[in-house]
């Protein structure tokens, strides 16, 4: 059984001093042997004031605490008394504990291996520790007024992250035609601070399919890092998004270490796709090659809002020309005329038939066909004109 210092020791609250002392004994014993020992053999040896009975029974000193271990027949270990006494009683004390030369049966040797002010550890870490607070307690209120003024603006700013699905984005993502795609939350955050508010993170290499569909429809800047993670984005990008212009932070920094300044130079330095450059050049150039084909195939131009589709207007408008207004019975008996009689009154139609045809193809005039204009003249005349019968009997 290998030996062993036990300072777990119980010490009284008013403990001044600390006797520490090591012994040898030739022979094996038990704790109380050497506890009894120390009692018995100061007994009487000093005067009544400085019995060690009666001063641990007035509290002045504590319990007496013992760590011994047995090896080949003797027994060593170490003691410690803890004591409220002034230091010329305890050193005296002291001194009386290594008197002891038996230990139950066996002959013994104490040594006082030193004496422990307690109050002077107490003291030392109590300086330690006021220490810590006070360069705590300076270095969270040694803000002034323009740190404090720092400090409310970016509260601000970055309280402003929202949400575009499950990612974080800049509140005004909807609103504006363009985005701006970064890494993470804490890209966004840094760009608010710099005023950029129409942000949107994909939260990782992977693009999700949200952020895809939203670039076919706004335009879009890819703003990423400056390193290997910055390229594996801006290629998954290329593959399945639809990226206008790219913007890159220095090579090894990450754009949410960038200084407001910084982002808007950085931003306002972007370069179109073509002119993209790579960190890691692996599959750079074939992914390049194809995002530039597709945004020269849809030439540029990308939806902003929803206009009424062409065949959807032009079919209000005929609704509405089937729809004639009301008006008087005479004034329908002088508008209605036979198809014949009109056709050759018109003066449309006598201008367009005196016009000289030589050295034309029948029905056709500058590359259209003759017969399906005059058709769609026709029926739209049947369309503005033609009434129902039962306006037309007096």
């Amino acid at each position: 059984m290998p030996y062993t210092k036990n300072h777990n020791y119980e010490e009284s609250t008013t403990t001044k001093y600390m006797i520490h002392a090591d012994f040898n004994i030739e022979g094996i014993v038990e704790k109380p042997d050497v506890v009894g020992a120390l009692f018995g053999q100061t007994e009487g040896l000093l005067s009544d004031d400085l019995d060690l009975r009666e001063l641990q029974k007035g509290g002045r000193v504590g319990r007496i605490q013992v760590s011994l271990v047995i090896r080949g027949g003797k027994t060593k270990g170490s003691l410690s008394v803890p004591s409220s006494l002034d230091k010329v009683e305890t050193s005296i004390l002291a001194a009386a504990i290594e008197t002891v030369d038996r230990i139950g049966p066996c002959n013994a040797r104490i040594s006082i291996k030193k004496i422990e002010d307690v109050r002077e550890e107490k003291r030392k870490k109590i300086i330690s520790r006021a220490s810590d607070l006070l360069k705590k307690w300076e270095t969270e209120s040694s803000q002034d007024s323009s740190e404090i003024h720092d400090e409310v603006i970016k509260a601000a700013r970055v309280g402003g992250i929202t949400n575009y699905g499950p990612l974080p984005a800049g509140p005004e993502l909807n609103s504006s035609d363009t985005i701006i795609i970064v890494e993470g939350r804490a890209d966004i955050a840094a760009c608010l601070r710099a005023g950029v508010r129409n942000t949107v993170a994909v939260q990782g290499a992977s693009v999700p399919r949200a952020v895809s569909d939203l670039t076919k429809k706004k335009t879009t800047i890819a703003f990423l890092d400056g390193d290997r993670g910055g390229d594996l984005i801006l290629k998954e990008l290329l593959m399945y998004s639809e990226v206008d212009y790219v913007a890159r932070a220095p090579v090894g920094i990450e754009v949410e270490d960038l200084k407001p300044k910084e982002i808007v130079e950085h931003l306002s330095n972007k370069v179109p796709i073509e002119k993209a450059g790579f960190i890691t050049e692996i599959h750079a150039d074939e992914l390049l090659a194809k995002a530039i084909k597709r945004k020269q195939a849809r030439g540029g131009t990308k939806t902003k809002g929803k206009p009424m589709p062409p065949k959807v207007a032009t079919e209000a408008v005929q609704e509405k020309r089937r729809t004639p207004a009301p008006v008087a019975a005479d004034a329908r008996k002088q508008t209605y005329q036979p198809r014949d009689s009109r056709r050759s009154s018109s003066p449309r139609y006598q201008s367009r038939d005196s016009r000289d045809t030589r050295g034309r193809r029948p029905y056709q005039r500058d590359g259209y066909d003759r017969r399906s204009s005059r058709d769609s003249r026709s029926r739209e005349s049947d369309i503005v004109v033609h009434l129902p019968l039962k306006f037309l009997k007096n």
